[in-house]
């Protein structure tokens, strides 16, 4: 039997939150309505007022939901914005200090994990492991492309991880980084700049190629370039190599024993229910086999590029695909 339990990010309703016409309540109580899991995960600079000082008013709310909706709080999600200033990154301390009210935020709404990101060193999680450690936090790196696991900072964060013995550093897998096709939503969107289907298959073409990112794009500047395309439209298309990562999904079997949650990222749906992009029962298979005891959260971005659909059915119709690989596997 798996453990592999299903949660759901409030990213997803990334586009319908914006709109305004919902209140956190509302999103959560259609996501309890929908029985889309039993975990939930909130984006902190998203969803909370005066984040990441959480006021005892803000406190009581998400604890007061999380209990009425019967959700497991799974992880909240920090920034780590090291660019924040206008001149120069922020130091290793700097980011320290930038990240430690966010633990304390995490620890005050009672989330086990605060999924972290790569945009900060290994250094500076090193430097935070005696403060995540009393306040009993586990600092989850988001795995986002293009950081796959055979990345400089992904290795240099792996020695960190097991030179170090604590409970608190963990990873968290986003599965936009072992993608089998360019998500239809993306090419799509991509026609509203002027880009042409001929340019999109030479996209198409590079993206499956065994070369670097860099390489990708200075190959589709040549390719394109001469098909008419203007630097916005290959800026445009240079989207479809920096946002979906090629990484095998067999690459996370590396990785396994830190693997504290994971991201289900999905742009879209076939007539068959499965996620075109994205292999979802190979990934199941391999997290199971590897023994993950944890959540997967949908992470529905298909909405960065289209309203045509909306968030709660897309949700929906992930966990469907989800619980029958899960029976599947049983």
């Amino acid at each position: 039997m798996s453990n592999i339990k299903l949660a759901t990010s409030l990213f997803s309703y990334a586009y319908e939150w914006n709109s305004g016409k919902y209140t956190l309540e509302d999103v959560i109580a259609e996501t309890r309505k929908r029985g889309l899991g039993t975990g939930l995960e909130i984006i902190g600079f998203q969803s909370l007022r005066g984040f990441p000082y959480i006021s005892n008013e803000t406190e009581k709310e998400v604890k007061n939901l999380l209990d009425k909706y019967e959700f497991e709080p799974v992880a909240l999600d920090a920034n780590i914005d090291v660019g924040i200033k206008r001149h120069q990154k922020m130091t290793t301390d700097e980011t320290v200090e930038y990240i430690k009210p966010q633990i304390l935020a995490a620890q005050k709404l009672g989330f086990p994990i605060l999924r972290v990101q790569t945009t900060a060193p290994a250094e500076v999680y090193q430097k935070l492991v005696p403060f995540a450690e009393k306040a009993n936090v586990i600092m989850g790196v988001e795995l986002h492309t293009p950081y796959s696991v055979d990345h400089p900072s992904v290795i240099k964060m792996l020695e960190m991880f097991k030179e170090i013995d604590t409970h608190v550093l963990g990873f968290v897998p986003d599965m936009g980084t072992c993608m089998r096709a360019i998500p239809d939503a993306l090419l799509t969107s991509f026609k509203a700049s002027g880009v042409t289907d001929e340019m999109i298959e030479a996209t198409k073409e590079i993206w499956h190629k065994d070369i670097s990112t860099p390489q990708k794009f200075g190959e589709l500047a040549e390719k394109v370039g001469v098909m008419g395309a203007t630097p916005p439209q290959i800026g445009r298309l240079n989207m479809a190599f920096s946002m979906n990562g090629r990484q095998p999904i067999e690459s996370w079997k590396e990785i396994m024993p830190y693997v504290v949650h994971i991201h289900g990222k999905f742009y879209g749906f076939d007539e068959n229910g499965d996620e075109p992009s994205i292999d979802y029962e190979k990934i199941f298979k391999v997290f199971n086999e590897g023994g993950y005891n944890g959540y997967i959260s949908s992470e529905y971005e298909g909405s960065a590029f289209t309203d045509e659909f909306d968030a709660f059915d897309m949700v929906e119709m992930q966990h469907i695909l989800f619980k029958k690989i899960l029976k599947d596997l049983t």
